[in-house]
């Protein structure tokens, strides 16, 4: 996390009740984080998904229920945090279309989540000499939003 993220999050907590979550993540959704971002601070993207093996390959826990985020631009800068509602995991060619909806990106149907998906996750995991497969496991997140940095 970056010292913007750590003191937005740190700024928070001291006008909050209870105690303070050991875990927050810090990070910029995929290729247009200004965009991603921007959906999420409307109300509109409320989901999202990752490949399962990335967790793999880079040692890194997967969501759980009651993580808390903080979403950058694409500056890094901290615009929005949100909470993990729900995770689940399961092969691509399963994900409900009303989750492919809830992801909220361009025209909100399932045929665009799906080819933008496709198109995503090839590229990854050609980077990694791995192959895309219709089946391949993804991590199906839903949040909420806590806070918007006005």
């Amino acid at each position: 996390m970056n010292k913007a993220a750590q003191k937005y999050w740190n700024k928070y907590w001291e006008s909050q009740t209870g105690d303070k979550p050991q875990k927050v993540s810090a990070w910029q959704f995929g290729e247009s984080p200004d965009y991603l971002a921007q959906l999420v601070i409307d109300g509109i993207k409320t989901a999202t998904c990752s490949g399962h093996v990335f967790y793999e390959l880079e040692n890194e826990p997967l969501p759980a229920v009651n993580d808390y985020n903080i979403i950058l631009n694409g500056a890094d800068e901290p615009v929005v945090m949100t909470r993990t509602v729900s995770v689940q995991i399961m092969p691509m060619n399963e994900v409900p279309e009303e989750f492919a909806v809830a992801e909220g990106e361009g025209d909100r149907t399932y045929q665009y989540w799906w080819d933008t998906h496709v198109r995503f996750f090839k590229e990854d995991l050609g980077r990694v000499g791995l192959s895309w497969s219709e089946d391949m496991m993804v991590v199906c997140e839903r949040f909420e939003v806590v806070d918007v940095i006005r």
